[in-house]
């Protein structure tokens, strides 16, 4: 084995990452190892995030640390938004060359009355359809349910995925949430594995790039 092909190996092996974001609306630091516990440390200042990225971590089996100073006093998009990005870059670099992945991951997850299906592929193209029922002014406490499409966007954009989410029933919004990111934590479990029979990239291509 060359030099070239020796590397790209360990590169692929270690799948983790860290990441440092500072803007003058966030300041964020992150880590992300994909082959871990589903141990969390996640402090973004907004409390119904931070539970939502904990069930992530938990049911996606990834290591995860996040830890966000944001401009919190003016809006909240601006910390989820950027949140989303560095979580996306994360991933992106703890994939590396993507090789040897199931790519696509899938799972349906109920929360008593909610059923919420995420279907995902690491396919290096950034694209986001997100179903998730609500009537406009309706809050989970404090948090504006729209703002979960920001972050999945933003995620979307940064980890280069194609991303479907949809609430299927449910009548909860806390349910709804906590349901749909959940079944997004079990896809990308699926998704981010790697098949000992695999070789190279998994695509016909020979690419995963946008």
């Amino acid at each position: 084995m060359n030099g070239e092909n020796r590397d790209r190996t360990i590169e692929t092996l270690v799948r983790k990452a860290s990441v440092e974001r500072k803007t003058k609306e966030t300041s964020i630091r992150g880590s992300l190892d994909l082959d871990g516990t589903g141990v969390s440390l996640i402090q973004t200042g907004i409390p119904f995030l931070d539970h939502m990225l904990d069930q992530l971590s938990r049911h996606g089996l990834f290591d995860i640390t996040l830890e966000v100073r944001g401009d919190l006093e003016i809006d909240l998009h601006h910390t989820i938004e950027d949140a989303g990005l560095v979580l996306g870059d994360l991933f992106d670099q703890a994939l590396g060359t993507r090789e040897g992945i199931h790519r696509f991951g899938q799972a349906r997850v109920p929360l008593d009355e909610t059923l919420a299906e995420t279907v995902v592929d690491l396919s290096g193209r950034p694209f986001l359809v997100h179903d998730f029922p609500f009537e406009r002014g309706e809050r989970i406490g404090a948090f504006d349910p729209d703002l979960i499409q920001d972050f999945l966007q933003a995620w979307v954009t940064k980890s280069r995925t194609t991303l479907h989410t949809r609430v299927i029933y449910g009548r909860n919004l806390h349910h709804k949430a906590e349901a749909l990111f959940k079944s997004l934590a079990r896809a990308l479990r699926e998704a981010t594995t790697t098949d000992p029979r695999r070789r190279g990239i998994p695509s016909t291509k020979g690419t995963l790039q946008a």
